[in-house]
């Protein structure tokens, strides 16, 4: 009985509360909405990586799911026709099986750090495109998510204009300067103030005592009365 009236009067709460009749539905989706968007593949901030004609690049791919991973299935691909690499994740904590299709493809990645990124080794002009990192974890019904890194080759890196971070590099270094200028002139001042006031002091103690022997003893003296004959 105090069981019915606790989760009675907990429903007429939330009617109450919600102005109506709960759709118990419409509660459900709400709460798996939270986690509607649960499995995510990221490959970084940077979604466009540059590189030397005959280098090697790294392209980076993590994975994160707020309920868990499980038998999670990833692959990279290249312009969406070949499959560079293709693996499962059995759980977390738990190295890939990892398939490697294409001979200058190293993977270094980890499950370990939600890793699976791969090396691409000997790059040149035809390498060109977009790569796309995907993943599908069966532990979400389903869901699944991909991340696009778009690589571009060039003959040489594009030199950075450093002459804005130059000149706040200097202003920094000037004002800095000039405080430490100040507080060794504050030091040097007050140095030589506090000298003068204790040369000030010392003079005025030696002047008193030239006054006591140059005549105060001899004026109290003299001011004495005359004895009488």
């Amino acid at each position: 009985m105090e069981a019915r009236e606790i989760s009675g009067s907990f429903f007429q709460r939330c009617r109450s509360s919600m102005g109506g009749v709960i759709n118990v539905s419409v509660l459900v989706t709400v709460l798996l909405g939270v986690c509607s968007q649960a499995l995510e593949m990221s490959v970084g901030k940077i979604h466009t990586l540059e590189v030397v004609n005959g280098s090697s690049a790294l392209m980076p791919c993590t994975y994160a799911s707020c309920i868990g991973i499980k038998n999670l299935y990833f692959n990279w691909t290249y312009n969406r026709t070949e499959t560079l690499v293709e693996g499962v994740v059995p759980m977390e904590g738990v190295e890939a099986h990892v398939s490697v299709w294409n001979e200058r493809v190293d993977f270094v990645g980890s499950s370990r750090t939600n890793n699976v990124s791969i090396i691409l080794r000997n790059i040149t002009f035809d390498d060109q495109g977009d790569y796309i990192c995907y993943g599908k974890n069966p532990k979400e019904k389903g869901r699944n998510h991909s991340a696009i890194l778009t690589l571009i080759v060039v003959d040489q890196l594009r030199e950075v204009d450093n002459t804005l971070t130059t000149i706040i590099t200097s202003v920094v270094g000037g004002v800095i300067g000039l405080l430490i200028l100040i507080m060794i002139l504050k030091s040097v001042i007050l140095l030589i103030l506090r000298k003068r006031a204790e040369k000030n002091k010392e003079c005025l103690v030696s002047s008193g005592n030239d006054n006591t022997e140059n005549g105060l003893s001899g004026s109290k003296a003299d001011n004495k009365a005359t004895p009488k004959a």
